[in-house]
């Protein structure tokens, strides 16, 4: 285990964690929301530092990311855990579960396995990589020294201190919008929205961003939803900001039946009146 970053220690051997908006309060012995932040005598260590439960070679466009390095391979890498818990997740084997198994991996082996690959960078992926921040730091700084891209896959729930530091060696990001409507954040991903669209503000001022939304039929598919959405990409990132529409296939604890492909085409019709780059994925 690695001490994490970004905690304070309180009375009673009690810490809180103050990585992402959650700002957990754990007792000894426990762990924080996701899962792999634990407190330890007082002290909190990241349980995840150096552990990958999965590692690829994935054309760019799988993050997506269509505006970025397009048709290249990535080398992405994944752990465990997360700091939502969303009852569709798709990767809720190594998100929601704990025990998956993981190979153990230093920031050297990554840097040596990606230009051994030939590939142009690092992607961040799979599960939520900021609750994996201090080896996505360590990492994503040794890559950058060896003239590698770093890029994040994110769902965008951290705080800004984390995500000041960690900007600087980041060169693209896809940060899910789950949802224009915070009830749906609460309920469905326990967590909350304006914390999101304060880090893809800041996030794209840095660097390349792109946005991906999930569409599920009843929670978040309504033509007013959209359009709301639509209308504050455009006038906090830009026109140029890519947006990219995902179909949803029940996963998970959701049962609900797939998004129609029609939802998805009206979707990318009203997107389309103020956005450049539209995509439609997972179709």
């Amino acid at each position: 285990m690695k001490e994490a970053l970004y905690y304070e220690k309180l009375n009673s051997n009690k810490v809180q964690c103050r990585l992402c908006p959650y700002n957990c309060v754990i007792q000894e012995s426990k762990r924080g929301s996701c899962g792999v932040r634990v407190n330890r005598a007082g002290i909190l260590y990241s349980e995840i530092y150096g552990k990958a439960t999965a590692i690829s070679l994935d054309p760019i466009e799988k993050k997506p990311l269509y505006r970025y390095h397009p048709g290249e391979y990535i080398l992405s890498l994944g752990t465990k855990g997360c700091n939502f818990h969303c009852d569709f997740c798709q990767n809720w084997h190594i998100s929601q579960e704990l025990d998956p198994p993981a190979k153990d991996m230093t920031p050297e082996e990554a840097v040596a396995k990606t230009k051994e690959l030939g590939s142009f960078g690092i992607a961040y992926t799979y599960n939520e990589p900021f609750i994996w921040y201090e080896f996505v730091l360590d990492t994503a700084r040794l890559a950058q020294n060896n003239g590698l891209k770093n890029v994040l896959v994110t769902n965008g729930y951290v705080n800004m201190g984390p995500l000041e530091e960690m900007l600087p060696l980041i060169d693209a990001m896809n940060i899910d919008i789950k949802s224009f409507n915070d009830d749906f954040y609460k309920k469905i991903c326990k967590g909350r929205l304006e914390p999101v669209l304060q880090v893809i503000k800041r996030s794209a001022r840095s660097c390349h961003v792109e946005l991906t939304n999930l569409i599920i039929p009843t929670l978040n598919d309504s033509e007013e939803e959209i359009k709301k959405m639509v209308d504050w990409i455009c006038d906090n990132t830009g026109p140029e900001t890519p947006l990219h529409f995902s179909r949803y296939f029940p996963c998970y604890k959701m049962d609900l039946p797939p998004t129609p492909v029609e939802t998805l085409k009206m979707a990318e019709r009203i997107a389309k009146r103020r956005l450049k780059h539209v995509y439609l994925g997972n179709m």
